[in-house]
């Protein structure tokens, strides 16, 4: 595939516009806007703000996009978060989460610069080229009406790429023949995923499936006897990222270099504020 673009610049441009959009599911704000809907439970309120797009759906549907998460935990919350919150109700909290974090993290004057709604336009313009065949969050997000704030335009832009990534990356992962903890463990190996005590909290695996998909590994040469990512695992895991650039070509390749390396700035200097406000835990990535 011919390209007009810097290696990896599209994946550098996810990397920073995802970890914003992702702020949202440590924010308190979502705790308060959720608790004032009904929810109790932590996992239900993040399981129904990331899957309400796609309406008041059961834990199959959820457990197919998703990809990594236990079945059983989704069978827990869902359907029966729908009792507490329709889609529509989950999907207006989300939006006043994003609204109230976004300023707590960067500040009313970045929320309000020129430099925010110019983030806003470029990101919405990538997204012009994300395609919906195969990528159930990225189309059910992109049948949501754009805000018209233009930090909140920004978030569900950031949503849409990073749905869209996602949804490609799990393609990816099912060519590899990597299952849902094992595609988990394996990044956790990089060093860059989420550490096994996120994880496992978050995903609804014990620590008998994290160790059962971590001697799998092993079997297949991806790890080695001390956890570690082999040369095989390496390999595997950035054949991986390069297949999801691949197949997630299109949105940075219709805003062009310039376009793709100035939003990549924005979305750092708005990142890297956010981060040192707080938005993220401290020891949410890494491999102990």
């Amino acid at each position: 595939m011919t390209t007009s673009l810097p290696p990896r610049a599209g994946r550098r441009c996810h990397n920073a516009l995802n970890p914003l959009h992702s702020t949202l599911y440590f924010s308190p704000d979502l705790d308060r806007e959720f608790g004032a809907l009904g929810f109790t439970d932590p996992s239900a309120m993040r399981l129904a703000a990331r899957s309400a797009a796609l309406g008041a759906v059961g834990p199959g549907t959820v457990a197919a996009a998703f990809y990594n998460y236990s079945h059983e935990l989704l069978a827990r919350h869902l359907p029966a978060v729908w009792e507490t919150a329709s889609p529509a109700a989950v999907l207006d909290a989300r939006l006043r989460t994003a609204d109230a974090t976004l300023r707590r993290l960067l500040g009313e004057e970045a929320v309000a610069s020129p430099e925010m709604a110019e983030a806003a336009g470029l990101a919405l313009r990538a997204a012009e080229a994300c395609t919906r065949h195969a990528r159930p969050l990225y189309s059910a997000n992109a049948d949501l009406p754009v805000p018209e704030e233009p930090h909140l335009a920004y978030w569900h832009a950031a949503t849409l790429l990073r749905e869209h990534r996602g949804d490609g990356h799990l393609t990816a992962l099912l060519a590899a023949g990597l299952d849902p903890v094992e595609a988990l463990a394996s990044h956790t190996a990089t060093g860059k995923g989420m550490a096994p005590r996120w994880v496992l909290g978050t995903r609804g695996w014990g620590r008998a499936d994290w160790e059962a998909a971590r001697e799998r590994l092993r079997g297949r040469g991806i790890l080695d006897a001390d956890g570690e990512l082999t040369e095989s695992g390496v390999r595997l895991r950035e054949e991986l990222e390069e297949t999801t650039d691949r197949l997630d070509a299109a949105p940075y390749e219709h805003l062009g270099a310039a376009g793709v390396e100035r939003l990549t700035e924005l979305g750092r200097g708005f990142l890297f504020a956010a981060a040192g406000a707080g938005a993220f835990p401290a020891d949410l990535v890494g491999k102990g």
